[in-house]
């Protein structure tokens, strides 16, 4: 058997970009989620995904919202990051974001943005493998310092910009 703590460390060894994924819930406010488990699927059709963990509490809002906006976050987008990683309902508060056109809530400042609908989704074991198709996409006029996280630790990748 694989111990958990061994397991988290080693894939903590790896450095990822951190995302957060915004959507709305049934009252019309900003849920959201934090994620590393982020990744590019295919170009044609045009598909992402992401892994929430079943017990998030964010999760069934995702699922059932079946429209989400992925946010690439910047290095200064610490609080965000944060933020959406907790518990609790009103994770967005003092968090500034926008409604775009399709509907979905956009954070500010990220250094891309993807919308999607939900395309598929899978049993990942402790987490859903949500697939999104995406519907638009969106830079910011200049480039951006990512965040990335590795090793527990959120931080800048500045010589990449």
């Amino acid at each position: 058997m694989i111990e958990p703590s061994i397991y988290k460390e080693v894939m903590g060894s790896f450095p990822s970009g951190v995302t957060v994924v915004t959507t709305l819930d049934a009252q019309g406010g900003i849920v959201g989620i934090t994620a590393s488990a982020f990744s590019a699927l295919s170009i044609d059709p045009a598909l992402v995904l992401f892994c929430p963990n079943y017990e998030s509490d964010t999760y069934p809002v995702l699922r059932d919202s079946k429209r989400f906006a992925i946010h690439l976050l910047a290095a200064g987008q610490k609080a965000e990051a944060y933020a959406f990683a907790g518990k609790g309902k009103d994770k967005a508060a003092g968090i500034e974001w926008h409604l775009s056109e399709l509907g979905n809530p956009l954070l500010n400042n990220a250094t891309a943005i993807i919308e999607c609908e939900l395309w598929r989704e899978y049993d990942g074991g402790d987490h859903a493998i949500i697939v999104g198709a995406v519907k638009n996409l969106i830079l910011p006029e200049q480039p951006v310092v990512p965040m990335v996280y590795y090793r527990g630790k959120l931080g800048a990748l500045p010589d990449m910009v």
